[in-house]
C-alpha cells in the first residue's frame, strides 16, 4: 500500500522542503538592497547578453533565470558548459556580459573555472550561492546569498526554490516592474499555500511508473527539469523533462498506458497549446496528470494556487511537488535523503 503524503515518514528532504517559504521570506528581505543596487547598475550599463553556469538542480534554476531574462528583459541568455574552460581550456568571450553562476555549495572546480574566466574577460559575475564562504562567492564580483541554511538531504529542495526566488528578485528590481515586484512580495504566502496542497491523487500512478515524461513550457520548463531530476535521484524512475512544444516531434510515440505524462503549466501565453496537448495525449489513451492551469481530460488533476502571477506559478508547483516525490520514493522503498551513489556536494572538473 502506498503511503499518504501527509502520513509518510518524516525525512530531511520533506522537512527542508517545508522550510522553503521561510527561506524565501528571509532571502527577499535580506537581498532587497543588493538587488536594487545591482538592478541600477544593469540599467546604467545594460549587458549585451547573459551567461548561466550551473550543474544539477542549480542548472534547472538557471533555466528559469534564462527564461525570465529572455522573456521579460529581452536579453539573449546562454547556458555555457563549464567544461569548455575546465577541460577544453577554451576562453569564450564574455566581455560586458551578465554572468550568473548558481550553486548550493559553490565548490565545484568546473563552475569556479568558468566563473573566473568570465571575470577575467570583463563580465559582471554574479553568484547565487548558499555557502557565502565558498570559493565561488570569493570568485564572483557580486554575491546574492540564497539564505537557505544547512541542507542535509542530498536532494536539494529549499536551496533550489531559493535560487528561483533570487533570480526573480534580480529581474524584478532590474526591470522595476511594479506587478512583478508585488508578486514577489506575495511569494512566501503563495508557497505556504502550495505546500499545504494535497497531491496524493497522483501517488498511485507515479509510484508504479518506471518511465514517464514531465512536460512544461516557457518559465515552467525549469520545473519539468527539476521534477524529472527528483524522480530519478530519489525514486529510481526514468523521468525525462520535455518541452510541450517538443513532445509532439517524435517523443510522444513512447507514451502510453505504462508511460504516463505529468504536465506542469501556468496561466500565460503557453496555456492554450499545453491544454491542447493534454487533450491529444488523452485521446491516445495516455495517462496524463495535470498540475497548474492547463485543462483537458486528464487521468488526474492536481490542485494548485490560483490567481497568481505566471512567473511565480511554477515556483508554487515545485513546492507542491516535493512532498509528493518524498512519498513516491518511500512507496518504492527508497530513502530520498540518501540516493544510491550520490553525494550532497558533487565536484566535477
Amino acid at each position: 500500500m502506498m503511503p499518504e503524503i501527509n502520513s509518510s515518514a518524516s525525512t530531511d528532504m520533506l522537512r527542508e522542503a517545508r522550510e522553503a517559504p521561510q527561506v524565501v521570506a528571509r532571502l527577499l528581505a535580506s537581498n532587497a538592497d543588493l538587488c536594487r543596487d545591482l538592478g541600477e547598475r544593469l540599467r546604467a550599463a545594460p549587458p549585451p547578453f547573459a551567461v548561466t553556469c550551473a550543474r544539477g538542480s542549480s542548472d534547472n534554476a538557471a533555466t528559469f533565470a534564462k527564461y525570465l531574462l529572455e522573456i521579460h528583459s529581452g536579453l539573449v541568455t546562454a547556458s555555457v558548459g563549464p567544461s569548455v574552460t575546465s577541460v577544453y581550456e577554451a576562453r569564450p568571450r564574455m566581455r560586458e556580459a551578465l554572468f550568473l553562476a548558481v550553486s548550493q555549495s559553490g565548490r565545484s572546480p568546473d563552475i569556479l573555472n568558468l566563473a573566473q574566466a568570465g571575470r577575467n574577460d570583463g563580465a559582471l559575475t554574479v553568484a547565487l550561492v548558499n555557502d557565502t564562504s565558498s570559493p565561488l562567492a570569493a570568485t564572483c564580483e557580486v554575491v546574492l546569498p540564497l539564505h537557505a541554511g544547512p541542507e542535509k538531504s542530498v536532494a536539494a529542495t529549499k536551496s533550489f526554490i531559493a535560487a528561483l526566488a533570487a533570480s526573480l528578485q534580480l529581474v524584478a528590481h532590474w526591470s522595476q516592474d511594479s506587478d512583478l515586484l508585488a508578486a514577489l512580495e506575495s511569494l512566501p504566502d503563495v508557497l505556504e499555500k502550495a505546500a499545504a496542497l494535497d497531491w496524493s491523487a497522483a501517488l498511485p500512478l507515479l509510484a508504479r511508473a518506471d518511465n514517464l515524461f514531465v512536460v512544461g513550457r516557457g518559465v515552467g520548463f525549469a520545473m519539468a527539469q527539476e521534477t524529472a531530476l527528483k524522480l530519478k535521484e530519489t525514486s529510481g524512475i526514468h523521468a525525462e523533462a520535455m518541452s510541450a512544444a517538443e513532445l509532439m516531434h517524435g517523443p510522444w510515440a513512447l507514451a502510453g498506458g505504462h508511460f504516463p505524462v505529468l504536465v506542469l503549466s501556468q496561466r500565460d501565453e503557453t496555456l492554450s497549446g499545453v491544454s491542447d496537448l493534454v487533450t491529444k495525449l488523452s485521446d491516445q489513451k495516455v495517462p496524463v496528470i495535470v498540475a497548474g492551469a492547463a485543462e483537458g481530460p486528464a487521468a488526474v488533476t492536481l490542485p494548485s494556487v490560483d490567481g497568481i502571477h505566471p512567473f511565480i506559478a511554477p515556483i508554487a508547483l515545485i513546492q507542491s511537488f516535493y512532498p509528493l516525490v518524498n512519498a513516491i520514493a518511500q512507496g518504492r522503498g527508497h530513502n530520498p535523503d540518501a540516493p544510491p551513489r550520490l553525494r550532497k556536494v558533487t565536484e566535477t572538473v
